[in-house]
């Protein structure tokens, strides 16, 4: 299973096992004061029976004054055990006195208990089976859906290959054609970036394990800046880092920082401006751009603020960022601009 799946597993187990281990925790108390009550109320019964033949050894007999006033077959609680008062037969001023010790009647308390905790034990543990059953049940959909979307994704990226090898070769043919030209070195800077995406999608399908290298910092930022500043040369970068080595997944990594240093040339002003900066373990992305309205809805999916695309950038780049264990965080004004900031401390070498 994947994380989604796992993750969807997991909360359907925990809201199904949860709300009937509450469920059953209550009707287990109600139970439990009933069978309480029903034990006060056979101790009484066997008390009454003692104040008829006095053969009762489990409780101890005594004599009290009338002048006390208490209510005859009553059953009272207090410190000292159970007590209850019947009358003495040709006798005004004595009434009898039964009484279970604390001690004693503690001890059936715990015997109910200890019943008690076996039954729940044993209702939990069904439970919790049946939770897991329900849970894998309830994914079965999920999954379906998953596989469906997943297959349909995989044959439009099969599908790609056909106009890109078009592309690919109608470029080529036009380099011959004109000699070094800009705009053909833009169409085949964008047909590569596609292909780029295509792999990077594939592997993201694939849910392949994270393959992780050493690289430079500095040389990466500085290479992929060289490749998007070609689209936008009205935007000024500037790149402020120093020779650090990271050890992750480079092809992820690359993916995530093409993503953030594209948005932040796409959304600026006209000749605006893009930072990037190291600085303390924190990579920071700085555009001079418009700003975003609703900074804490912008890596969910679908959500854009612009007419231009289609919103599931920034969500493939938060997934991309957890995978590799990195902090993203994003300060923005409207009209000022954003800042991007990675957190690196995990992945720094040195």
């Amino acid at each position: 299973m994947n994380k989604v799946e796992i993750e969807s597993f997991l909360k359907s187990f925990f809201l199904f096992f949860t709300s009937l281990s509450i469920l059953i925790a209550i009707v287990y108390y109600i139970s439990f004061s009933k069978s309480v009550q029903t034990l006060d109320e056979s101790i009484l019964s066997q008390m009454r029976l003692c104040s008829y033949d006095l053969k009762c050894e489990q409780f101890s007999l005594d004599f009290i004054d009338v002048t006390e006033k208490k209510k005859l077959a009553t059953l009272y609680k207090d410190i000292n055990g159970l007590t209850s008062f019947y009358p003495i037969p040709n006798s005004e001023k004595f009434l009898l006195s039964f009484n279970l010790s604390q001690k004693d009647y503690l001890k059936e308390i715990q015997l109910l208990k200890e019943k008690l905790y076996l039954e729940v034990f044993g209702v939990l543990i069904i439970i919790f089976i049946l939770s897991i059953l329900f849970s894998v049940y309830a994914l079965y959909p999920l999954r379906n859906a998953l596989l469906l979307t997943q297959e349909f994704i995989k044959d439009i990226l099969h599908d790609f290959n056909t106009p890109l090898a078009t592309l690919r070769l109608n470029s080529s043919m036009l380099k011959k054609e004109l000699g070094n030209n800009d705009k053909v070195q833009r169409i085949e800077l964008g047909v590569k970036n596609i292909l780029d995406l295509q792999e990077h999608l594939r592997s993201y399908l694939q849910n392949s394990s994270i393959q992780k290298e050493e690289f430079d910092l500095k040389e990466l930022i500085q290479t992929r800046v060289n490749f998007i500043q070609t689209n936008y040369p009205e935007i000024d970068f500037f790149v402020d880092i120093k020779n650090i080595k990271l050890f992750t997944n480079k092809e992820a990594f690359t993916r995530i920082i093409d993503n953030l240093i594209n948005n932040a040339a796409k959304y600026n002003k006209t000749n605006g401006s893009v930072k990037i900066v190291y600085r303390d373990k924190y990579l920071k992305i700085i555009d001079t751009g418009k700003g975003i309205k609703n900074p804490k809805k912008i890596f969910d999916r679908f959500y854009k603020e612009q007419e231009r695309g289609i919103g599931i950038g920034l969500h493939i780049v938060k997934k991309l960022c957890e995978e590799l264990n990195i902090k993203i965080t994003i300060d923005s004004e409207l009209g000022l601009g954003s800042t991007f900031t990675l957190g690196l401390s995990q992945l720094t070498t040195r």
